[in-house]
């Protein structure tokens, strides 16, 4: 009876792994039994992540990296392909908050701070690891988004309009990488229970926790190859 893992022998790259939604989701990666490579700018978060992975006998790769500064990306992507000669996943999760200005008083820094976190990093991991799996003919891409993607946030017009544009930025790579059996998808969560979100007032025992989001991912990365998942809203099943 074959007990290999789904994900043996692949390889996935997480960004923003060194907590959080980030963190459960390496965790679940190497426990399908992929190589996980984790990203971020902290690398003491980053080593955090990677021992945990590794008492429960998983494989991780440390490559600290600014998703905003796109050299570092190409860093990382050439990295990973001459370490390991491939990627078959790559989860974009890196993400910053921005919850209390409303949008005339907010300053044109954090702006620029929030967009360039997350969606500029984002294209900037596409642009750096997509070439790999077009080159492999495979790969899933997943970003993490938000349903302030779908729905009004106010004093947090910046964040909405970045997961907006991420989600219309996933539906649109979606198509044009899929000539080339690359699947994008987008996951878009409700209030998770970690420090990004405001969370006042609410009940933190009835909010997502950062496994529920990495279950999704699960969901989409082994899905069987003749099809894809290409959003999934995640709700909490009780409002907090």
């Amino acid at each position: 009876m074959d007990t290999k893992p789904p994900l043996a022998g692949q390889v996935a790259v997480v960004t923003g792994a060194g907590r959080g939604i980030g963190a459960a989701i390496a965790r679940q990666l190497a426990a399908l039994g992929a190589t996980t490579v984790l990203c971020g700018r902290t690398k003491s978060t980053l080593d955090e992540t990677a021992r945990t992975i590794g008492e429960l006998g998983g494989k991780t790769e440390v490559i600290p990296c600014d998703v905003t500064v796109l050299h570092q990306l190409e860093y990382a992507a050439t990295r990973v392909d001459s370490t390991f000669g491939r990627v078959d996943i790559l989860v974009n999760n890196a993400g910053i908050g921005g919850f209390n200005e409303l949008l005339h008083a907010l300053p044109p820094e954090e702006w620029d701070r929030v967009l360039n976190t997350n969606l500029r990093g984002v294209y900037y991991a596409i642009r750096a690891f997509a070439p790999l799996m077009i080159r492999a003919y495979s790969g899933h891409i997943i970003n993490i988004s938000s349903l302030a993607g779908k729905n009004a946030l106010p004093k947090g017009a910046a964040y909405a309009a970045s997961k907006w544009g991420l989600n219309g930025l996933t539906y649109s790579v979606a198509e044009e990488l899929r000539p080339h059996n690359v699947r994008v998808s987008v996951i878009c969560p409700g209030s998770v229970d970690t420090e990004l979100g405001p969370h006042t007032g609410k009940d933190p025992n009835k909010m997502l926790k950062p496994d529920d989001v990495a279950h999704a991912v699960a969901m989409l990365v082994t899905q069987a190859p003749q099809s894809f998942m290409s959003e999934i809203l995640l709700r909490p099943t009780q409002k907090p």
